[in-house]
This record gives structure tokens, C-alpha cells and sequence, in this order.
């Protein structure tokens, strides 16, 4: 059974008519087309209990989505919200900018105790992006004062998303969100990633990582600070590294004097069944991003972890790191963050994951009876599946096909009947899950009992084009 969660019913303050005219007039949603609600409605979520939210007619929906891989803990925890109330009460905000407060000093020891061997030193951020920002800049600062300020060069994969900020965008491998912006940042790279579902049979299970280091001779590794990977990639369908990987790229890195930075923004706080997802495949970053769970998203926050090496030019004379903001480490979100990593160690989510998690992928796995099932892919509670037009040969969907099986027909289709996921095409068709860790079997059997007859129909559309 899911670990139960309560929480006080609020009504909304606004009728249901008065919000869909105020969204349609002046809320700009984010990566919206806002064309899609001229004629319907927009979905408005408001409240949510354990593994489930509730519109503002009342429906029902299984979060499938931890609404973006976030809550963590699941929705409606009230001693977070209380958390927030106390420290509000005490300390509303003050700064990280030469001064600190207890709850930021807490929450970054606390981190560093969780934290892989050597990754102890904690700068807080407003968010993911801003973590992935931070890091490259910390990494290219990092090289500057110990007398290589020619490395300056990142190198990502290829489909991964890492923010949408200039730095992090420019480290993203999506070129249809890398385009309207160009030119970014310079000095980013791509590699291959670790999709093996298209890789030849024969293929070294390792050429991915091997690519790596073509990439860093081939830029001469004296330009290069950093190589930055999720534990699992989430753009194109939760890729997970092959066996062996991180290790080799490690030895890479160490060998070249380049940088490690595990982006966990998704992948840390239980997601993959531990509280960092490089714990999982068994490697040590130099830095670590991170966000979401940390808070559970009850409040933004974020952070870079860093490991003493990276600290160590900045520990003594007159360097620092010329960098910082406004909110990161802000008392109220690290006083939530903190009651969010009390909540998961006493009912040990990371460990609830691994429990279930194979009963997850089973789920997930008998899908693959319906044609259109081509890959089943992931790991802890952070999964996808494939969609292909043939089985067999793995033929994927052009734009126009992928255009209207997605957006035409599953995404609606699974959330008219209560599901919330994501349908993807951000590479080849794709819909992920990555519920609540609260979630067990009982929610599981209800994304499926929802999931098959909706995938048996868009395969009997594909058959009729």
C-alpha cells in the first residue's frame, strides 16, 4: 500500500468561471503552446493529497509526474507547510552574502552528510537551472585561479536538458530550444549519450563514454573545464548509463584535468532509490547539481554541492567565487528542505523505491505486449517507455506522426482518464513516469489499468493512417 499523506481541504478563493478567464487574460504558462486553450480549458490543479491532485471541478488524478519530477514526498505534507510557518515567524529572509543564518549552515551540513565521500562544501541556489549555471561558472573560475584560464569549455550529450538559462541552455543538446536563442554561450560541446535501444548489437557497450574522450583531445584539453551527465538522462527517454560507464568517464576526466559534474537535479533525493543517483552507479562527481526533491518543491531551492578539491583555490588569500543571489540558501526554503530530508529518512523513501521499483519496471514491462511498446527503460521511480511504429525493426514516427499521436491524442486522452505523465518528442516519441515515492503497487496497477487501453487505441490510430 502507498505510505498514506493528509491534508486539510482548501477551497479555492476564486470561482472556476472567474479562473479561466483571469489564466486566458494574463498568465503566460511555460513551455505552453497558449493557442491549445483558446477553445478549452486549462487544467487548474488545486490541491493535492499523496499520490494524487484534484482540479477545480474535483476530478481526481494520479500524479504520475511528481507534477515535475519533484514532490518527492508527495503532496499535502503539512509539517512542511509548518516548517515554512515557523521559520517565516523567526526569520523570513536574510542574505548568503557574508552573512548566514542557522537554517542555511544546517541544511548545508546536513547535505554534505548525505552527500557522496569528499562533496562538502554546499552553495545554495534558487533552482535547478541556477545549480547548473553555478557549476559551470565555478568550474571555469575554478581552473581560472590555479593558472588555467584557457579551460573554459563544457561538454554535454546529446538530447539531455539541463536548464534553460543561458549557460544551462547552452549545455542543453536540444536543438529545438537551443535555436531561438542562438548564439549562446561558446565553449559548449556534444557527445553521444547512452541510448542503446539504437545502438548496433555489436557496438563496445562503452564507446559512449570512450566519446568523451575524443571530444576532450579533439578540443585540446587544456580549453576543457568540465564534463557534465545525468545519472540518468532525462530528455529522450530516461537513459541509463551501461555498466562500467561512469567509471571510465571518471577515468577520463581525471586523466584529462577536466571537471565531473553530476547534474541530479531530478536523479538525488530517492529518485533512483538513493539520495544521490551517482551513489546508484557508483561514482564520485567533483560537483553535483541539485534541486526539485530537495524541497520536495514545496518551496524553491537548489544547490551545488562541491567536492574539497573544487573548494580549496578559494579556502585561503583573497579568492572567492564571484557569484551568488539574492535567495539561494533562503531561510524559509531551507528550513522546508530541511523537514523534507527528516520526512524521507523516517519513513525511508529511498529505500521505499528500491523496494518497489521492480514492480514499476514489471508494470511498465508487460505494456510491451501492445505493438507499439518498443523500449521499456529507466531505473528507481524515474521511467519511460518508447513508442515506435514497428516493433521489430524499431521504426520510429516522423514529426508529422509524432505531432499527432502526442500531442493530437495520448497526452489529452491520459489525463482526460486521470493520469498525469508526459508524452515527449524530444527525441523519439516517448511517455515517462516518475511518480510520487510514496506510490507503491495499488498506484501502479492504476497507471496501467489507464495506460493500456489508451496506448491499444493510439496503435489502432497508427494502424489507420
Amino acid at each position: 500500500m502507498a505510505t498514506e499523506v493528509s491534508t486539510p481541504r482548501v477551497e479555492a478563493a476564486t470561482p472556476t468561471a472567474d479562473l479561466q478567464e483571469l489564466a486566458r487574460r494574463h498568465l503566460w504558462m511555460h513551455f505552453t503552446r497558449m493557442s491549445a486553450y483558446a477553445d478549452s480549458e486549462i487544467p487548474v490543479i488545486v490541491r493535492g493529497e499523496g499520490s494524487y491532485v484534484y482540479d477545480e471541478h474535483g476530478r481526481r488524478y494520479l500524479d504520475g509526474l511528481s507534477a515535475l519530477y519533484c514532490v518527492n514526498v508527495g503532496h499535502g505534507r503539512a509539517e512542511l507547510a509548518e516548517a515554512a510557518a515557523v521559520q517565516a515567524r523567526e526569520l523570513a529572509f536574510y542574505t548568503n552574502w557574508s552573512y548566514a543564518h542557522p537554517r542555511a549552515i544546517e541544511l548545508a551540513a546536513r547535505i554534505a552528510g548525505l552527500a557522496p565521500s569528499g562533496l562538502d562544501r554546499v552553495f545554495f541556489t534558487s533552482g535547478g537551472a541556477e545549480a547548473v549555471e553555478s557549476a559551470w561558472k565555478l568550474a571555469r573560475q575554478y581552473h581560472g585561479v590555479r593558472g588555467e584560464p584557457t579551460r573554459t569549455k563544457l561538454i554535454a550529450r546529446d538530447l539531455a536538458y539541463h536548464g534553460t538559462t543561458f549557460g544551462a541552455l547552452s549545455a542543453t543538446g536540444l536543438t529545438s530550444l537551443r535555436q531561438p536563442f542562438e548564439p549562446l554561450v561558446p565553449g559548449n560541446c556534444h557527445v553521444p549519450n547512452t541510448n542503446s535501444y539504437r545502438w548496433a548489437e555489436d557496438r563496445d557497450p562503452l564507446w559512449a563514454a570512450d566519446a568523451i574522450e575524443e571530444r576532450i583531445e579533439f578540443e585540446g584539453a587544456a580549453t576543457v573545464a568540465a564534463v557534465i551527465l545525468e545519472p540518468v538522462q532525462n530528455a529522450g527517454g530516461c537513459f541509463v548509463p551501461q555498466d562500467g560507464y561512469f567509471q571510465r568517464v571518471r577515468e577520463i576526466c581525471d586523466r584529462h584535468g577536466v571537471l565531473l559534474i553530476s547534474d541530479e537535479v531530478i536523479c538525488a533525493w530517492g529518485r533512483l532509490g538513493h539520495w544521490f543517483g551517482s551513489e546508484r552507479y557508483g561514482y564520485i562527481p567533483d560537483i553535483i547539481t541539485t534541486a526539485k526533491g530537495l524541497t520536495s518543491a514545496y518551496i524553491p531551492m537548489g544547490a551545488v554541492i562541491a567536492s574539497d578539491k573544487v573548494f580549496e583555490p578559494f579556502r585561503y588569500g583573497d579568492e572567492m567565487f564571484t557569484h551568488g543571489f539574492t535567495f539561494g540558501g533562503h531561510p524559509v526554503a531551507a528550513a522546508v528542505a530541511l523537514a523534507n530530508i527528516d520526512l524521507m529518512e523516517r519513513e525511508d523513501l529511498p529505500g521505499r523505491v528500491r523496494e518497489h521499483e521492480g514492480a514499476l519496471r514489471a508494470m511498465l514491462e508487460r505494456l510491451r505486449e501492445i505493438p507499439i511498446v518498443g523500449d521499456v527503460r529507466g531505473a528507481g521511480y524515474f521511467c519511460a517507455i518508447e513508442l515506435v511504429r514497428d516493433q521489430e525493426t524499431k521504426e520510429t514516427f516522423d514529426h508529422e506522426e509524432a505531432e499527432d499521436l502526442l500531442r493530437g491524442f495520448l497526452s489529452g486522452e491520459l489525463f482526460r482518464r486521470g493520469l498525469i505523465c508526459r508524452s515527449d518528442d524530444r527525441g523519439d516519441p516517448v511517455v515517462a513516469f516518475a511518480p510520487p515515492l510514496v506510490a507503491g503497487p495499488e498506484q501502479f496497477d492504476e497507471i496501467e489499468a489507464i495506460l493500456r487501453p489508451v496506448l491499444t487505441e493510439a496503435w489502432e490510430r497508427v494502424q489507420r493512417r
